[in-house]
């Protein structure tokens, strides 16, 4: 009976011993290999990408880098006078009455002010109880229906009443002294002249109204951004010739302001304008 009970023990540890060697013979886990596709789909055919670039006009533009404009130099208290190539002419000794004056801030905020009232179209309106549209019947008794009293349905208090002091056209327009305009002028070319905005041409010489022409004269003076033309007495060509580009104004030598002078970049001005000027404006 012992050597029975024995077996067992024998044969559990013959499959102790079994299931070690197993785990030492073991081999080490592996990956799946990858299953190949049913079906590989056709290799699509590399796009070219696309040009980056700018367009051909733009990169030809590019190539063709325009020179810098020659800024001529003037002694101080003068300005070149330049012809339709950008070549220096000779100079002008400004007046010191108009172009190098003290600048008085509150005069040019009182002419911008005065300049800017009086472009107002001032046709503002709205309607009071005499011009609603509407019965003039009382809508109920005066008395006795607990309601409060009221007279017509135009009344302020109503919706779609009328309105009470509301805007009525007027003309925002109002004059400065003319001494006082004048001093204004004086200190916005100043500012422009020490800013280095002031350009003097001999003649525009635009005889046929085309805009190529004139622009092209300004790039040739590397005008750019807001500028003021000013000439005297401007003839139909110049007019023409200036009104689409943008930007750009022309105006009479006998019709610059201050606003005009401050909002611009550059005020190119021709000789004799500037002489007018000069003359208008010296005290």
């Amino acid at each position: 009976m012992a050597e029975k009970k024995k077996a067992p023990a024998a044969r559990a540890g013959k499959s102790k011993a079994a299931a070690k060697g197993k785990a030492r013979k073991a081999p080490a886990h592996k990956a799946p290999a990858p299953k190949a596709p049913a079906h590989k789909a056709p290799a699509k055919k590399a796009k070219p990408a696309r040009e980056k670039a700018e367009p051909k006009r733009a990169r030809e533009h590019a190539k063709k880098e325009r020179p810098a404009p020659v800024v001529h130099s003037a002694a101080e208290g003068a300005v070149a006078i330049v012809d339709g190539d950008n070549r220096k002419v000779s100079e002008h000794s400004l007046r010191p009455e108009v172009f190098a004056v003290a600048v008085n801030e509150h005069l040019l905020y009182e002419a911008v002010k005065q300049y800017r009232a009086n472009a107002r179209r001032g046709t503002h309106m709205t309607k009071n109880r005499a011009l609603v549209s509407g019965s003039g019947r009382k809508p109920w008794r005066q008395k006795g229906t607990g309601r409060a009293r009221v007279g017509d349905i135009r009344t302020p208090l109503w919706r779609h009443g009328g309105t009470v002091f509301g805007p009525t056209p007027r003309d925002y327009s109002y004059s400065m002294p003319k001494k006082a305009r004048i001093a204004a002028l004086r200190s916005a070319l100043t500012r422009r002249y020490n800013d280095g905005g002031l350009r003097v041409i001999d003649r525009f010489g635009i005889e046929q109204p085309k805009t190529k022409v004139l622009k092209s004269l300004l790039d040739r003076l590397g005008v750019e951004g807001k500028t003021l033309l000013v000439e005297h007495q401007p003839d139909r060509a110049l007019l023409l010739s200036g009104r689409n580009i943008p930007g750009l104004k022309v105006v009479d030598s006998t019709q610059i302001n201050v606003y005009d002078v401050l909002d611009c970049r550059n005020l190119v001005v021709s000789q004799e304008a500037l002489d007018k000027l000069e003359e208008q404006l010296t005290p």
